[in-house]
């Protein structure tokens, strides 16, 4: 009686998988189908808009001074730019950014060193707090560890200023520690499949797409008549973006300019962001996935949307269904004929996935030679099965509603 059961277990497991993997071969089928993107806009009008720069903050002395000074270097008139320093730390990074504050006022600038009496709402939490001291129409935010070109700011406005439905802006971000060890490589193989072929195919598809938390600009009419930052989630970005998306607005995104930001380059560090992102996906997956099904958008949207938000699953799924399949090869004396040819299906869909979503972002962004991509690009199996076993029960509590706390990822002010 019970070998059945865990016969269906693993079927079930397996077509997850197939369903995830399916979404991105779609990812790849249309990255090498659609034509080459437009050069965005690179006109700004007369007169400038006022446009605010929030940097949230919790207790990284490393890198604040670094991301202070790299906002007040964006070119953009003093008159028309504000700098918010959202400060919930409880270490020495008060201190040092009371002075980093001090000398850029000094200099002219509008800098405002934002403390609260608490950190409820952690980040999201923060960014609502700022807003309510700003009236400011446009929105940067940074994360501690960004460092935007001084153009960064006028690339991504034009860009923004040129499509009066866009909510948002986001760029691409460039790793400055992306080749410190064979984990930093890794994650930039994938972070580059994540953006120059996931986000940019969805933009260019016309389907909503992520806001990565930090390197972007929020129009903040968008940001009001969706409701606001919330804090029920720890993807706060994500959850905005779907809630601007179903109030008829939409993203653009931009491979160029882009941001330089730090990856974990430890295991441990690694697992606990990771941990928070897919805890944070499935948590608005349950806040809004009824809402996006009612809504009047295409089935493409829904479809791709759905699957992205439930695309954290085949953590649990893959630990799941190992045991499971374990379990009916033992139970049945061998492997069953037709899970062995899933098992093949499996193995050429998830080569056809990891080659397709890394190897033409790698070639787009000139990463190095062929051999250099297979041996970075051998490692990533690897942590998806560190993934599966680390942070299988996290995404499963968070699935049935358990509620965390915000952590930060801890940030060295490394580029290398």
């Amino acid at each position: 009686m019970l070998l059945p059961v865990v016969d269906l277990v693993v079927f079930l497991c397996l077509a997850v998988q197939f369903v995830i993997a399916g979404y991105f071969l779609y990812l790849v089928y249309w990255a090498y189908e659609l034509p080459p993107a437009e050069a965005a806009a690179s006109v700004l009008p007369d007169e400038l808009p006022k446009v605010l720069v929030q940097i949230p903050v919790f207790n990284e002395p490393l890198v604040v001074d670094r991301v202070l000074a790299a906002a007040a270097a964006l070119d953009w008139p003093r008159d028309r730019l504000a700098i918010q320093l959202l400060d919930d730390s409880t270490d020495i990074t008060t201190d040092i950014a009371v002075h980093a504050v001090a000398r850029l006022r000094r200099d002219g600038l509008d800098v405002a060193h934002v403390r609260r009496a608490d950190r409820s709402g952690f980040k999201a939490g923060a960014l609502a707090a700022g807003l309510e001291l700003s009236d400011a129409p446009y929105v940067a935010v940074f994360d501690a560890d960004f460092v935007p070109p001084p153009g960064w700011l006028r690339g991504a406005m034009a860009a923004l200023l040129a499509a009066p439905r866009a909510a948002f802006v986001q760029t691409r971000i460039e790793w400055g520690n992306g080749d410190r060890n064979w984990l930093t490589r890794a994650q930039r193989l994938m972070q580059d499949a994540h953006f120059a072929v996931e986000q940019d195919v969805r933009a260019r598809r016309g389907v909503p797409f992520q806001f990565n938390g930090t390197g972007g600009i929020w129009r903040r009419a968008a940001v009001e008549e969706a409701g606001g930052w919330s804090h029920d989630t720890l993807s706060e970005d994500l959850d905005l973006v779907l809630r601007t998306s179903l109030r008829g607005w939409h993203g653009v995104f931009l491979m160029e300019p882009h941001v330089v930001g730090e990856l974990p380059a430890r295991i441990d560090d690694f697992g606990a962001q990771q941990s928070r992102w897919s805890k944070g996906f499935v948590q608005v997956a349950r806040k809004l996935i009824a809402p996006i099904w009612a809504s009047d958008w295409s089935g493409e949207a829904k479809f791709t949307t759905t699957v992205a938000l439930g695309q954290q699953l085949i953590f649990p799924m893959l630990a799941l269904g190992i045991v499971a399949l374990i379990v009916s090869i033992v139970g049945h004396g061998h492997l069953l004929g037709f899970f062995r040819f899933l098992l093949w299906l499996w193995l050429l869909g998830m080569l056809a996935v990891l080659i397709g979503m890394t190897w033409g972002a790698y070639r787009r962004l000139r990463r190095g030679s062929l051999g250099r991509y297979l041996a970075t690009a051998a490692s990533v199996p690897a942590l998806i099965v560190y993934l599966a076993v680390a942070n299988a029960g996290a995404i499963v509590g968070a699935g049935f509603g358990r509620k965390t706390e915000f952590r930060r990822t801890p940030k060295t002010g490394s580029q290398g």
